[in-house]
């Protein structure tokens, strides 16, 4: 395992405890300009969502509606009713992107995907970089904010479904993320970072709780604005197998 990836997952609250967790529950606010320019300004302002640890699985309650939630895995987002009877649903996801402009409205299934993924991708992160088949490089310390950050540089395969094949991880002296680079497929490929902070301490494992995304200049430096999206996480919890 690659060094520094081993540091990092020690500073969340190590592998061990990672490879027992099951789900994550979490509570928040998802907001930003993204949503106002695809058509679905508030569609996550209060999203309740429960994440399965070991595969890619995200359900979100009460979303579109009271009575309803939205189920995403890679291949099949599923909005259904109280009852579990699927009202609506999608195969295949990514592909509904194609051919999307940036400023193309989106349906609550292209909301559906996008979230799903990316706050799995989110809520799981040390521990996705575990991932089989996922290759990660140190790269040389960024300077950002007085402090110097250890980076990683991540390929994921193509069977996770993720932003993009290449994405960068950004640590602070602790082991902490700080920044998080890609530039999302979906979205056209435009660079942003993902900034991380105040992080919270759930079960022995360590959440940032409060995130937000803004554009990246071709230096590397970020934009202050526009805040393209932001997360608040109000409450997290994990449940894991005993012994």
């Amino acid at each position: 395992m690659n060094d520094l990836l081993q540091f990092v997952l020690k500073a969340h609250g190590g592998l061990e405890r990672w490879e027992s967790a099951t789900t994550i529950h979490a509570k928040g606010a998802i907001g930003g300009f993204l949503w106002t320019r695809v058509g679905q300004e508030g569609v996550l302002a209060n999203a309740d969502m429960t994440v399965d640890v070991h595969q890619q699985r995200l359900v979100f309650a009460g979303f579109t509606g009271p009575e309803l939630s939205g189920v995403f895995t890679p291949d099949r987002v599923e909005i259904r009713g109280k009852d579990g009877t699927v009202v609506v649903d999608r195969v295949a996801p990514r592909e509904a992107f194609t051919g999307l402009g940036q400023d193309d409205p989106w349906d609550e299934l292209h909301v559906l995907y996008f979230a799903g993924y990316a706050l799995w991708n989110y809520l799981t992160a040390p521990y996705l970089l575990t991932h089989p088949g996922v290759e990660l490089v140190e790269l040389e310390p960024w300077r950002e904010s007085g402090e110097d950050w250890r980076r990683l540089q991540a390929r994921f395969p193509q069977d996770l479904a993720t932003h993009a094949t290449e994405q960068f991880f950004y640590y602070n002296s602790s082991g902490l993320l700080r920044r998080h680079d890609y530039a999302a497929d979906v979205l056209g490929g435009s660079p942003a970072a993902h900034y991380s902070a105040d992080h919270t301490t759930v079960s022995g494992l360590v959440f940032p709780t409060h995130r937000y995304v803004v554009p990246v200049q071709e230096d590397g430096q970020a934009l202050p604005e526009p805040i393209l999206i932001s997360i608040d996480f109000s409450e997290i919890s994990v449940d894991s197998r005993q012994g």
